[in-house]
């Protein structure tokens, strides 16, 4: 006869083997969007659509099946202060560097110019702060505890959806290590977002464009 204790560590297995199912799938979905359709479907926005909707899809069917509310995710406005103290001293340093690096490379206050695609970087960010830390960040949670493990997972693997920009690549795993750490402990979107945003600014206005590729990542990157 089964015991209830078998029962249980059974239903873990299969929560955690279903967690990087969950992981793997939305990763996945970026990959491709970012490697192939952007390359390939040309001015077609639904192609462009659709690896991404399928992502968006299976977030908020897993939300529901687990009946996490948006409060839990992180949509929500009781811990912004603590989650935004917990996040200047670190944006400050990493702003204060690519404002450094702006400054030897393009001479002082040589900022780029304006973009209209710049303009949507902040709901860029929430988007991404959203799946990267209240839905990737929480199944890394469900897979391998919260902690180093889970903030390391999360980190690596938004660095890789950087690729081949090598300086997004490097700066995505150290920001992705201090925005999944401070997700854990102060869940808040908005916090991350703005900080988020705040830096792709920086870097997209402040350094030259051979360092950031116009902020590309994928084939794009090479053109």
């Amino acid at each position: 006869m089964i015991s209830a204790h078998e029962i249980a560590a059974g239903n873990h297995k299969h929560d955690k083997a279903l967690a990087l199912w969950e992981i793997l799938s939305v990763v996945t979905s970026c990959l491709i969007f970012e490697w192939i359709v952007i390359s390939f479907a040309g001015s077609s926005k639904i192609a462009a659509a659709i690896p991404i909707t399928l992502a968006l899809a299976l977030m908020i069917f897993s939300h529901r099946e687990r009946g996490e509310t948006a409060k839990e995710i992180g949509f929500r406005f009781d811990n912004f202060l603590a989650a935004a103290r917990l996040l200047l001293l670190p944006t400050f340093i990493v702003a204060a560097l690519i404002l450094t690096v702006g400054w030897y490379g393009r001479g002082p206050f040589g900022f780029a110019p304006l973009r209209l695609r710049f303009l949507s970087l902040p709901i860029g960010a929430l988007f991404q702060q959203y799946a990267l830390q209240g839905f990737i960040n929480r199944r890394a949670q469900l897979a391998a505890g919260p902690g180093f493990k889970s903030i390391v997972l999360v980190a690596i693997l938004f660095s890789l959806l950087h690729l081949p920009n090598p300086l997004l690549t490097t700066l995505t795993l150290v920001g992705g290590l201090v925005w999944a750490a401070v997700y854990q402990r102060a869940p808040n979107l908005f916090a991350l977002a703005i900080s988020h945003a705040l830096l792709s600014l920086l870097l997209a206005f402040s350094l030259p464009p051979h360092l950031v590729y116009n902020l590309r990542v994928g084939l794009k990157c090479f053109g």
